[in-house]
């Protein structure tokens, strides 16, 4: 991808329906509502399903399926972001 698109609302890429669709929930941090911080900015986060912010992590495996979805407030080099791409890697 090289171009500016929709990942949440009215004209959603079909990539990220399909991301979305496929894990509908992401992981966060079990200490943070980072929804709830967005909201407390005054900023709309959407239907629970949509992409939050910036930077949410989809870990899609292989054959192309889509394993894991990781909420912002993960950093890329979390365990449980870690873990999980092990998981995926000897699968």
């Amino acid at each position: 991808m090289f171009a500016k698109i929709v990942v949440k609302g009215e004209g959603l890429h079909p990539l990220y329906a399909k991301l979305t669709s496929a894990q509908p929930a992401a992981r966060a941090l079990l200490d943070t509502d980072f929804r709830a911080k967005l909201e407390g900015y005054g900023i709309k986060t959407g239907t629970p399903s949509e992409v939050l912010w910036n930077f949410e992590k989809f870990l899609v495996d292989r054959q192309g399926n889509v394993v894991e979805r990781f909420s912002p407030d993960v950093a890329p080099d979390a365990d449980m972001i870690v873990s999980a791409i092990e998981r995926a890697l000897s699968a």
